[in-house]
């Protein structure tokens, strides 16, 4: 997913957590969507062959299929989890604990939702690299040849880079909020929310993308080579050792622009199918 879903939600009802998960879902797939050309480049500026080899500009919306079908199940189970284990770990709202709460919850859904997330994923980074290719093609061909178990290559590095970042996140949200409401005398409203959760997710995607090329190497490996292994920091050396630094931040510039305006996306298209959904179930009988 192009965008970091925790921080979203509390204490609720039923008709609220109903309403929570599938204005989840649709949000959800609404950046996806919006936003997968810019997916599409940081995948294929991250690859082992180079941009113009694996596409360049051409075919930007190749591998959308699996995107689409993983967006709306993968933001659901985040949610389920989120608020369930919010739930357990109930602290008082004045608590300093709060944060912490959020990440743990947070991480432990992203953990939950990468069971679906990356097979998503990883057929999705392969037709973003083979635009000539059908996505089907594509799912049938890693069952056939590596089973079940190629659909979660990269299972490890995927959740290794996820709870990394919103460690580095929901900190620097909570700091940023806090900081604009002691500047103006007030509790910031949802848009400047918004707003201080696109620079927290822009700079912890930024210092989080080395973690996310091992990924992408990890996903696109050939099967039995080194790198299909699954290690990250052997994933991580070898870009060092090839292309340096710069390797390391491949992609670096969309990424945080597709999860710094996901944020946006997310917390409207979010607001809007909750509300809609609230206001529904209240009118009907």
């Amino acid at each position: 997913m192009i965008f970091n879903l925790g921080g979203v939600g509390g204490t609720m009802d039923a008709p609220g957590f109903t309403a929570s998960l599938v204005a989840g879902g649709v949000a959800g797939i609404s950046v996806d969507l919006i936003l997968f050309p810019l997916d599409t480049i940081k995948t294929r500026l991250q690859s082992p062959q180079g941009f113009n080899k694996a596409g360049g500009f051409r075919g930007i919306y190749a591998g959308v299929p699996s995107a689409a079908v993983g967006s709306f199940p993968n933001a659901a189970a985040f949610f389920l989890t989120y608020e369930y284990v919010k739930s357990l770990l109930h602290t008082d709202s004045t608590s300093h604990f709060r944060p912490v709460k959020h990440m743990l919850a947070a991480s432990t859904g992203e953990v939950v939702a990468c069971l679906i997330r990356v097979p998503s994923e990883v057929v999705k980074q392969r037709a973003q690299v083979s635009a000539s290719s059908k996505t089907l093609q594509i799912f049938l061909t890693i069952l056939s040849e590596e089973g079940i178990q190629g659909l979660y290559r990269g299972y490890k590095s995927t959740v290794l880079r996820e709870i990394p970042f919103s460690l580095v996140q929901f900190p620097l949200w909570e700091s940023l909020k806090a900081l604009w409401a002691w500047r103006r005398g007030h509790v910031v409203d949802s848009w400047q929310s918004a707003v201080c959760g696109a620079f927290a997710g822009g700079f912890a995607a930024a210092v989080t993308t080395p973690l996310d090329v091992a990924k992408t190497r990890i996903m696109l490996a050939k099967a039995g080579s080194s790198t299909a292994v699954g290690n990250v920091l052997s994933a991580m050396h070898g870009v060092w050792r090839s292309q340096g630094l710069a390797g390391l931040f491949a992609g670096v510039l969309p990424r945080m622009a597709a999860i710094s305006m996901g944020g946006f996306i997310f917390l409207g298209a979010y607001d809007q199918t909750r509300s809609l959904l609230l206001e529904l179930g209240r009118k009907s009988p």
